[in-house]
């Protein structure tokens, strides 16, 4: 899978038509790392390669919607006009009661053990002064190495 040329992990998915009374879309829910839905959740369209197991690959401009839940999700989609090169994925009506699941034996732990967030934080902290200079005196990357390690071993890892 790749999106705009470049590799994305796919952690479970599912590729389906999607039948509904004014069209016909081809449809891929995935389950990705928060990185990446970070990474997308602005765009609207993106350039698409998606490998099918047969080996096929389709490549295409598809509409871009990210899912809300428990796990990072992507929904990307497009209207076909001929579904004869799909014949062989899952049909879903818009009236069927069931629609593919995904993510169910997943947990956000395993995603972010492959690929973890960074977040920035700003904190408030009332130390003796020899600690603000020492502090001052540190570079962002060794800041980061040095509150990182100390939060692991607080946790005990």
């Amino acid at each position: 899978m790749k999106i705009d040329g470049e590799p994305i992990h796919v952690f479970q998915s599912v590729l389906f038509l999607f039948e509904s009374s004014t069209a016909i879309t081809l449809e891929l829910d995935m389950i990705v790392s928060e990185v990446a839905v970070k990474k997308y959740k602005d765009e609207k369209t993106l350039i698409v390669e998606i490998e099918l197991e047969d080996g096929r690959v389709i490549g295409s401009i598809m509409d871009l919607a990210i899912l809300s839940g428990e796990l990072p999700q992507m929904n990307l989609y497009m209207e076909v006009e001929d579904t004869e090169d799909y014949h062989d994925l899952l049909r879903v009506n818009e009236n069927d009661s069931s629609f593919p699941i995904i993510g169910e034996a997943l947990t956000i732990e395993e995603i972010r053990k492959l690929e973890m967030p960074n977040e920035k934080i700003n904190l408030k902290l009332t130390l003796p002064i020899d600690q603000v200079e020492w502090l001052k005196k540190q570079k962002g990357k060794e800041l980061n190495a040095f509150f990182e390690n100390l939060i692991y071993k607080h946790w005990g890892m």
